[in-house]
């Protein structure tokens, strides 16, 4: 432990290693459509997918597995980009498209080319592409085709399982009883899982101690005041 100027001490930063590998995704009913297309490539019903989902939702972990398992390459669709070389020959990522300034033209390229080539596209977004800004006719045609899969709300069984993959991935033991308390009284979001975890970890190592319902308690009661607050 590192100590300030008022010998309080304070957490070293050790790197989180987040296993991202299928067997380490928990599947609960929310996910059970996106896992079901990810496993079936390359047996798709469109050469496009687009995955759907919340911050936090598990779209980047499915990503990831595919991403290994069809050896595909991200891939950036701006113009002068090689995306469209690349989806000629192989299977190619966009992840978070609706947060990307991707060239309609380019992106319409990359999805031409993956049709004629017997390729895949998997795309990740946290909304709808009905609802992106896409001038070009032909590419809103294109995404209109594409398979959309929609991710649920966390529901609590799978807001537990994230939460035990969270503190095993920081090596940390914590009790089941404890994972059901938070599960049941947390945000309904995986995003707010992980900000959940790292801050009982900072405060257990700050504190020298192991994490229990008092800890817990009191870091769900900071996370609702910081939301009343935001609602005012």
């Amino acid at each position: 432990m590192a100590r300030n100027a008022g010998d309080h001490q304070l957490p070293l930063e050790f790197p989180v290693e987040e296993q991202t590998s299928r067997d380490d995704l928990r599947v609960a009913p929310p996910l059970k459509a996106a896992v079901r297309i990810v496993d079936g490539w390359p047996n798709w019903p469109s050469p496009v997918v687009i995955l759907v989902g919340p911050v936090g939702s598990g779209k980047s972990h499915l990503a990831s597995i595919w991403r290994e398992n069809a050896g595909a390459v991200s891939i950036d669709p701006v113009a002068g980009s090689d995306a469209a070389v690349q989806a000629a020959a192989h299977p190619v990522l966009l992840e978070d498209a609706d947060r990307r300034n991707f060239d309609d033209t380019e992106l319409f390229h990359v999805i031409n080319s993956v049709r004629e080539n017997g390729t895949s596209l998997l795309i990740t977004a946290r909304t709808l592409p009905s609802v992106w800004d896409v001038k070009l006719p032909d590419l809103r045609s294109r995404l209109k085709a594409a398979t959309v899969v929609e991710i649920g709300e966390p529901d609590e069984e799978l807001l537990a399982e994230v939460l035990i993959k969270l503190f095993s991935d920081r090596q940390l033991a914590v009790e089941d009883k404890l994972i059901t308390y938070i599960a049941a009284r947390m945000e309904r979001s995986t995003e707010a899982a992980r900000r959940i975890v790292d801050t009982l970890d900072r405060l257990a190592l700050s504190r020298q101690m192991k994490i229990n319902r008092a800890m817990v308690a009191e870091v769900l009661a900071g996370f609702e005041e910081d939301d009343d607050r935001d609602s005012d």
